[in-house]
């Protein structure tokens, strides 16, 4: 195959690729809002809540969004899936370590109403993003 041809192969499959997903920017998953992002899941009530990592294909949190009330422990479980994953708080809260394997935990009791937006950071351009939101 010379260079050109790779070249033009490489390009019809790029615009093949572009105009399959051109119909899937304006849709919205099940269970979401209108922006696609995960309505919060009523945790309340609950001394420890977990969550997912590396939830679905490998690059989602699950349940990503959910409201607890103050004093609750978040517990983070990696499933393995997706590579190296972490939870940081945007906003320096709290910052796990960057972990692949299956099994491994990690918590943050969160005392403070608020709302509080994590990333993994390799994953965050991937949408790998959740928030907790602390009631009284």
């Amino acid at each position: 195959m010379t260079d050109r041809t790779r070249r033009e192969a490489l390009a019809g499959a790029a615009a093949l690729a572009a105009a399959s997903l051109a119909g899937c920017a304006d849709a919205v998953v099940p269970g979401s809002d209108e922006d696609g992002d995960e309505e919060p899941i009523d945790r309340t009530g609950e001394e420890t809540v977990s969550v997912s990592v590396g939830a679905d294909i490998g690059f989602d949190f699950a349940p990503a969004n959910v409201v607890v009330d103050a004093g609750t422990t978040v517990v983070w479980e990696w499933t393995g899936a997706g590579g190296g994953h972490n939870v940081v708080d945007t906003e320096g809260a709290f910052e796990s370590e960057l972990v692949a394997e299956e099994g491994h935990t990690f918590e943050h009791a969160f005392a403070e109403s608020g709302t509080y937006t994590y990333v993994c950071t390799p994953h965050q351009t991937r949408g790998m993003v959740g928030s907790v939101e602390v009631v009284e």
